[in-house]
């Protein structure tokens, strides 16, 4: 477990530092704000590569081999996996609240335009097939560097580390926590539910929390059946690619805690259910590998 303590005592150290610094400086507000997010996402990598090196590791079982044979069923859940979850949990939340349903786009269009780009001429349409394209088809290999900074870190380090001593299930319930705790000050400065609800900035920390448990049980199911950090980094690209789609059909103002985004609880309700039978999945496994 010193490895263990070594690579997350780097991670929330280095992390956090960075996040506290930008939040004292304008949060999410700030110019640098995207630069520096993307520098934090790559910081759990680097922790497992100098932890690696004080304890004299070396750099066998780094997850890095794809093992695409017999696998690619795997790799193609985490292509697509994600961007039809996130679609299906945006149609049922539309479904239950047809009210802030807009097909024509408006919103999102008002918003385009007070940034001085012009929606005439089927703009708004052109914006938004653009955007699924690259959500679906390209997300996940376009944020691949950005997401393998995090999985190296999540699936491919502490994941394994943790199954050594726990079982697979209590392992990816530790690991989920402590990936939703890692977020917390990027949550507190207003990240993925906002603050004007009145129990941030805790809530919505917590809220990150469950999303973790069942999106992380999705990842590590596809982690520890290749053997490879890769497809959860895939994954992990689409969800950041695609997650927003659904704006571009919201009308109001609607809770982030209930969707229509996938960190809501009905907007993520596909991804909620297959991180379920995820983790049902990799307990059977584990059994069944053990007989």
């Amino acid at each position: 477990m010193k490895r263990l303590g070594i690579f997350l005592g780097l991670t929330f150290l280095l992390t956090w530092t960075l996040e506290f610094a930008l939040m004292a400086n304008g949060g999410l507000s700030n110019s640098y704000a995207t630069i520096i997010l993307s520098v934090v996402m790559l910081l759990p990598a680097i922790s497992v590569i100098i932890t690696r090196f004080i304890t004299k590791e070396g750099f066998k079982n780094f997850g890095l081999k794809p093992h695409f044979k017999g696998n690619i069923r795997f790799y193609l859940m985490a292509w697509f996996g994600p961007a039809l979850l996130i679609a299906l949990g945006a149609m049922v939340y539309f479904l239950i609240f047809p009210s802030q349903f807009d097909p024509s786009m408006g919103q999102i269009a008002a918003l385009y335009e007070a940034q001085g780009i012009s929606m005439a001429g089927g703009t708004i349409y052109t914006i938004f097939i653009s955007q699924l394209v690259l959500g679906i088809f390209l997300a996940p290999l376009i944020n691949i560097i950005t997401t393998s900074g995090e999985e190296i870190g999540w699936r491919g380090y502490l994941l394994p580390k943790l199954m050594e001593r726990y079982s697979a299930r209590v392992s990816i319930i530790i690991s989920g926590i402590i990936w939703g705790i890692w977020h917390a000050p990027i949550i507190a400065m207003g990240h993925n539910y906002g603050l004007g609800y009145p129990s941030a900035p805790w809530g919505g920390i917590l809220a990150m929390i469950v999303f973790c448990l069942f999106i992380g049980s999705f990842f590590s199911f596809l982690a520890i059946r290749t053997g490879s950090f890769l497809p959860a980094a895939m994954a992990h690209g689409s969800l950041n690619g695609f997650a927003a789609i659904s704006v571009f059909f919201t009308s109001g103002t609607p809770s982030p805690f209930i969707g229509p985004l996938p960190t809501g609880i009905i907007g993520g309700i596909g991804l909620i259910i297959v991180g379920g039978i995820c983790f049902v999945l990799v307990g059977k496994e584990k059994l069944q590998a053990t007989e």
